[in-house]
């Protein structure tokens, strides 16, 4: 039965798959593991119109934190008064507090969807093999795998390591088998559908590795970022989800094959060049200022079509 994230992969893969095809055809001259990175590019730069959204919102709510103090003391205990008037403060400055959490999330998930599912799909995407020669040879790829459960997503990927333990498969042609057999699916001498072994050190160990650091860096700079813009926010917990996010993509590539791990980095990288880019490009103190100066201009024209309407009324009477 076809599960629903199966279901999200196929439908959301399709239009992907057409860029990476693209990219892996035109561009890194058919080298899949640049293919990856160039593709991981292409998705980041979908997101970068919600992580500046993000940024902006994340200043403005900066900037209004000493009215939101003022309001939590002036009706100290009484919450629901609280959150009221918190709400219509942030009507009035033009602060949408979704801007800051589950939304940005929300509008990149099927950029991620899209994503996972031509990664774990290259038979398809890249090698546009027929739907029924990749079921014959996933079938078969089943049996040597002695697993159908947590691997299973990743047949496409075995399949192309194991290309040469699955000849004589029925309805599969030879033009197939050498087209999978010729695909290069390494990246600078890593076998890209290989799983990392955490008992046994190797090549494959540089995936997990560059994996944390790059997820390390741009947590430490999302760190301090935070705490330049708001000192007085409790960085404790902020500490600990800084560690474990790393520890926890370590963890995770080692679970997974190297293509996946690569996309991981390329992400981690791209993510934090972004984060630098709009940190200096939409810096705190500029956009304070460029709203400061934005609210000094319409109150000033505000008074001033005051002023021009009661000199009207005057003339009139």
């Amino acid at each position: 039965m076809t599960s629903f994230f199966d279901t999200m992969y196929a439908v959301l893969g399709y239009p992907f798959g057409y860029v990476l095809r693209f990219i892996y055809d035109f561009i890194a001259h058919q080298n899949y593991g640049l293919s990856l990175i160039l593709f991981t590019l292409f998705a980041r730069l979908l997101m970068i119109p919600t992580t500046i959204s993000q940024q902006k919102s994340t200043v403005k709510t900066q900037r209004i934190q000493p009215k939101i103090r003022r309001i939590s003391e002036k009706y100290k205990g009484d919450q629901q008064k609280i959150q009221e008037e918190t709400q219509a403060l942030y009507r009035r400055e033009g602060v949408n507090p979704m801007n800051m959490g589950c939304l940005p999330l929300i509008i990149q998930l099927p950029i991620i969807y899209g994503l996972i599912g031509v990664i774990y799909h290259p038979l398809k995407y890249a090698l546009l093999i027929n739907s029924d020669a990749i079921a014959a040879l996933s079938e078969q790829a089943k049996v040597l795998m002695g697993d159908s459960g947590s691997r299973i997503r990743f047949l496409e990927l075995y399949v192309i390591e194991h290309i040469n333990e699955l000849k004589g498969v029925a309805g599969v042609s030879d033009a197939v088998y050498q087209k999978i057999a010729n695909f290069n699916f390494t990246f600078c001498g890593i076998s890209l559908g290989s799983i990392p072994d955490m008992h046994k050190f190797d090549i494959l160990w540089i995936i997990p590795a560059l994996s944390f650091v790059s997820a390390m860096a741009s947590s430490i700079y999302s760190m301090a970022r935070s705490k330049k813009q708001n000192p007085s926010t409790n960085f404790a917990s902020m500490g600990c989800m800084m560690l474990f996010m790393p520890l926890f993509s370590l963890y995770l590539t080692f679970q997974f094959p190297a293509g996946i791990g690569l996309y991981w980095i390329a992400s981690n990288v791209f993510s934090f060049i972004t984060m630098i880019i709009t940190g200096i490009i939409f810096s705190p103190s500029k956009l304070i200022a460029k709203d400061m100066i934005d609210e000094t201009v319409t109150r000033r024209s505000k008074e001033n079509y005051i002023k021009r309407l009661s000199e009207i009324k005057n003339k009139d009477a």
